[in-house]
């Protein structure tokens, strides 16, 4: 049976509100009066006509059949794309400060407050509600670091730090490295304009990320022992808002090590996390790191997985309690299971590989549905399953639009 009107209306309202196209701007792009495009969207008037929808789906940047498919709909919610991606490079390709500052900033209190709420979908694995979000925040606090007093300069300065942070974390999730580059050393700079040590620390790690993506690994090392012998000396008279954040460079400085094939460093490195993680009183969210034994450990077995060690990754993630994986966000826990997926069928567990993929859809869809690397490793367990393993990664493999 066809999807209904009211179906079909109800996902272009959807998409519209997805690419952030207001009613007349959206009826503008397709020719149509809002009139027209309001009874669309209730339902009342059929998108019958093929060169219609075919219009409507161009404007939208999706498929056609996404409008007037139910299972291609549901699969487009929970996944990312190219469309979103490119919002995202199109907006750090924008330079305020080159146009006239004709529009009213917004309040660095509201724009503290949006950072702070795409800082937590992200940390729940809520990328398309990042994508939509990010674009417009990008430009509104790169507007706010140019016109606000110089009273409110390293608040603003650090709510445009966290954004392009977001905005690098994003764009390496999905394998845009070199605009992600560009995106962290934006944080970088605008770090090292107020010489502020929370800042300058938060920026280190998205630089390091984004040379360790780009394979400077000797380099990103180097820059995250240099952070944190800079903000050594201040952690003790800042231990709440710059601890936790000191130790996370060792842990980053640990998956580089390993990217690098160097096994010492990066045990070394986790030694330095863990004793910072056991000088903190309770391990709850700080500053968004979520640092903490839990965060260490599993960060130990990522570097595991990296030095080609399966075997010894999956015994230490044996030693990790549920309660303490459970202390972590969606988005940490499912990184996690992505990297015992990748261990389990290096060790040639693959009907253990399969369910332990599933097990991280379920934890956070879009990590799955959405994500370059999880779609390989599903291409991968495609041609290493069968019998329920491998019914149930093709299910995966559909919801995530990976050819079976």
């Amino acid at each position: 049976m066809p999807d209904t009107p009211d179906e079909i209306g109800k996902r272009v309202r959807y998409w519209r509100l997805r690419r952030n196209l207001g009613r007349k701007q959206f009826a503008d792009m397709i020719g149509r009066s809002t009139s027209w495009l309001d009874k669309v969207e209730s339902g009342e008037r059929n998108l019958v006509r093929i060169p219609t929808i075919e219009v409507v789906a161009e404007a939208l940047a999706v498929d056609p059949s996404v409008l007037t498919d139910a299972p291609a709909a549901a699969r487009a919610l929970d996944r990312v794309d190219a469309a979103e991606v490119s919002a995202i490079r199109a907006a750090l390709g924008r330079y305020p400060g080159l146009a006239d500052q004709t529009s009213k900033p917004a309040s660095l209190t509201q724009l503290a407050r949006q950072a702070d709420y795409i800082d937590h979908a992200w940390t729940a694995s809520h990328f398309t509600t990042v994508a939509q979000h990010l674009p417009k925040l990008l430009e509104a606090a790169q507007h706010a670091a140019l016109t606000t007093p110089p009273s409110e300069l390293v608040d603003a300065y650090r709510v445009l730090i966290t954004t392009y942070r977001l905005a690098s974390s994003m764009l390496l999730k999905f394998e845009s490295h070199d605009i992600a580059w560009l995106a962290a050393d934006r944080a970088m700079h605008t770090a090292l304009a107020i010489d502020d040590t929370w800042s300058l620390a938060r920026a280190t790690r998205s630089v390091a990320r984004a040379m360790t993506a780009a394979r400077q690994r000797a380099e990103a090392v180097d820059t995250l022992l240099g952070m944190s012998d800079r903000m050594r000396p201040e952690v003790p008279k800042h231990r709440s808002s710059l601890l936790s954040l000191h130790g996370m460079l060792y842990l980053a400085a640990s998956i580089t090590a390993a990217e690098q094939e160097d096994a010492a460093l990066a045990l070394a490195m986790h030694e330095e996390a863990n004793q910072a993680a056991e000088r903190m009183v309770g391990h709850y969210e700080t500053h968004h790191t979520y640092f903490g034994l839990a965060n260490v450990a599993i960060h130990r077995v990522a570097a595991l997985v990296r030095l080609c060690e399966a075997e010894a990754a999956l015994r230490f993630a044996a030693t990790i309690p549920l309660s303490a994986l459970n202390t972590l966000p969606p988005e940490r826990r499912a990184n996690h299971l992505l990297d015992l997926t990748e261990a389990n069928a290096r060790c040639g567990k693959f009907p253990e590989a399969a369910r332990t993929l599933a097990q991280a859809e379920r934890t956070a869809p879009q990590e799955v549905r959405s994500r370059p690397l999880a779609h390989g490793l599903l291409r991968m367990l495609l041609t290493n399953t069968n019998g329920e393993p491998g019914r149930l990664v093709r299910q995966m493999a559909e919801r995530a639009g990976v050819p079976a």
